[in-house]
């Protein structure tokens, strides 16, 4: 396998605080990676980084052959990456197939004018963007709850519309930001089989942060860890997970 990410001496700082120093990790094609460590630790920060809205103080940021350390959220939309966010962010009040619909809108190049008379060209984009979010909702198995308000879901299925809504994006890298949160025993396996499926299926390269070491160990085949803004161990994930300085760091004996 070759990198799809990679990133080369992170350095992150606020003034006189160090977020991230001299991070380096990588996501193979293919691969689902995790990044973990306790509060503090900088994950959020170098999340951020991979997605473009936080600018590193130094280091480089590579999608491919391509260094994209500057460029925008939006550009690096355009070049494949799609995230979820660790708060909820559907829009309760639209539907679920509307949240989806949504989130494809930078797909849908239609001119005011086409849009308020319903031209052909209009209704022909709206049928193609209408056919991909249900072809993604069914992947994640939510095609019969399309019609229904996003605030009548339970959690569990507001976390899978999350995923859906990036997935419709057909990106080459997610983004997962704390996926499992809030979430139970049962719908976090669901949810973990949800992005092994995208893994198998789409091809799709993967990157969360979680805090939930069971959902780890579901899903990522390697693990990064941070503590303090550095990496103290990576590699594959049983082989992190026992480290006795990730342990001490982050796990806690219990989960040794």
């Amino acid at each position: 396998m070759s990198a799809l990410l990679e990133l080369t001496d992170i350095t992150v700082r606020f003034g006189v605080l160090t977020a991230n120093e001299d991070v380096s990790l990588s996501v193979e094609e293919g691969e689902i990676s995790a990044l973990i460590g306790p509060n503090g630790a900088g994950k959020t920060t170098l999340f951020n980084v991979v997605a473009g809205v936080q600018t590193p103080t130094g280091g480089k940021v590579r999608l491919g052959a391509r260094d994209i350390t500057n460029l925008t959220p939006e550009a690096r939309a355009r070049l494949g990456i799609a995230r979820t966010f660790q708060n909820l962010s559907v829009a309760t009040n639209l539907t679920v197939l509307e949240n989806v619909m949504v989130g494809l809108s930078r797909f849908w190049h239609l001119g005011l004018i086409s849009s308020v008379l319903r031209l052909p060209h209009a209704l022909r984009q709206e049928r193609h963007i209408r056919n991909v979010a249900m072809s993604s909702l069914a992947f994640v198995g939510m095609q019969g709850s399309a019609t229904r308000l996003a605030g009548d879901l339970p959690y569990g299925d507001r976390r899978r519309l999350e995923v859906a809504r990036a997935l419709a994006l057909g990106p080459r890298l997610l983004l997962l930001d704390e996926p499992s949160a809030g979430m139970g025993p049962s719908e976090t396996i669901e949810l973990a089989e949800v992005i092994r499926h995208a893994q198998r299926e789409m091809g799709v390269s993967v990157l969360v942060v979680e805090h939930d070491m069971s959902f780890v160990r579901l899903i990522a085949a390697k693990v990064t860890g941070l503590e303090f803004g550095r990496v103290i161990a990576s590699g594959a994930t049983d082989d992190v997970l026992s480290d006795p300085t990730v342990v001490a760091a982050y796990l806690g004996k219990a989960h040794a």
